[in-house]
This record gives structure tokens, C-alpha cells and sequence, in this order.
């Protein structure tokens, strides 16, 4: 895998990159099936256990990214927060703050009952910051789609400084 451009960007800090997973809130899915891309934005939950991390989605039962996942579960994520556009004194200069997370990983599907409430009680936490139960009736009629990351890296690309005009 080839290494990201702007190393000095970088964030190791495991705070920095639960930071940015709490307060992002959309994640942009991306999925592929025979040469056809797609990419569909959805709300998260998601658990950081020993540097591993683990998202949580959800969906109706049926649909096209469900499909997707079926025929291959290998899947693309990415997240963005603290977003402010900067300007500059030349079209080059104008750009993007941000704060981001992306990485690849396996989505599975999760069945079991327990898991799949646990996971919907992660994912209320991560969108609202507020603590939800879930009994097995709520949970039967959504999908929830697990995804393992294989790997993942966080980034903040900071508004450059701008000299104080006298």
C-alpha cells in the first residue's frame, strides 16, 4: 500500500483519531461490484478496541448497497469534520481546512440479536451523544453491517496562517 503524501499531516494520537470519529458523524461508504463503484453516505457508530476498529451501520433490509456487500464485502470508508475553506492570494493558496479518517476493511452482516443492539446503542451514542436501548423487535427490522478495518489512517490538514495585516 502505498504510504500517504503529506506525512507531516499525519495523526498517530489514538484521542485525535477518536476526535475525529466522534464528531464526524457521515460516513462515506464505498463499495464495488464488477467494475461499477458506488458510494453512498450514511450515519455511524463505532468501537476503538486496542488500536482495532470496528464500524457500525445500518439499513433497511433489502437494497443495492446490501447487494453490493453480498457479492464482494471489501469496502472503503471515510469521514470528514472541521471542515472551513481558507482563501489565498493566489487561486493556489485557496483551500480546505479538515480533520479526516479513511481506510478499507471487510463489511460483514450481523446477526445476532445481542450484537445487533449493541451495535445500534454504539451508533446513537456516536450521532447523538446520548445512551439508547434497543429490544429485539427494534432491531428485526434494520440490517446492521459490520465493518472490520484492515487498516485506517487519520489526517488534519490545518488552515494555513495568515500574517496579521497592520
Amino acid at each position: 500500500m502505498q504510504g500517504m503524501t503529506k506525512r507531516e499531516r499525519q495523526i498517530f494520537d489514538p484521542a485525535q483519531i477518536q476526535a475525529i470519529l466522534d464528531t464526524a458523524k457521515v460516513l462515506h461508504l464505498g463499495l464495488a461490484v464488477d467494475n461499477e463503484p458506488y458510494v453512498v453516505p450514511m450515519n455511524y457508530g463505532y468501537i476503538m478496541e486496542e488500536g482495532k476498529l470496528t464500524i457500525y451501520l445500518h439499513s433497511a433490509l433489502r437494497g443495492k448497497k446490501l447487494d453490493m456487500i453480498h457479492s464482494n464485502p471489501k469496502v472503503f470508508f471515510e469521514m470528514a469534520c472541521d471542515r472551513l475553506p481558507f482563501e489565498g492570494d493566489m487561486p493556489c493558496q485557496y483551500g480546505m481546512a479538515y480533520s479526516s479518517v479513511m481506510g478499507r476493511g471487510t463489511a460483514s452482516m450481523v446477526e445476532d440479536v445481542e450484537e445487533k443492539k449493541k451495535a445500534m446503542t454504539l451508533l446513537m451514542k456516536t450521532q447523538t451523544g446520548k445512551d439508547f436501548t434497543f429490544d429485539d423487535r427494534m432491531v428485526s427490522i434494520v440490517s446492521v453491517i459490520r465493518i472490520t478495518a484492515d487498516y485506517y489512517t487519520a489526517k488534519k490538514r490545518p488552515a494555513p496562517q495568515r500574517p496579521e495585516e497592520e
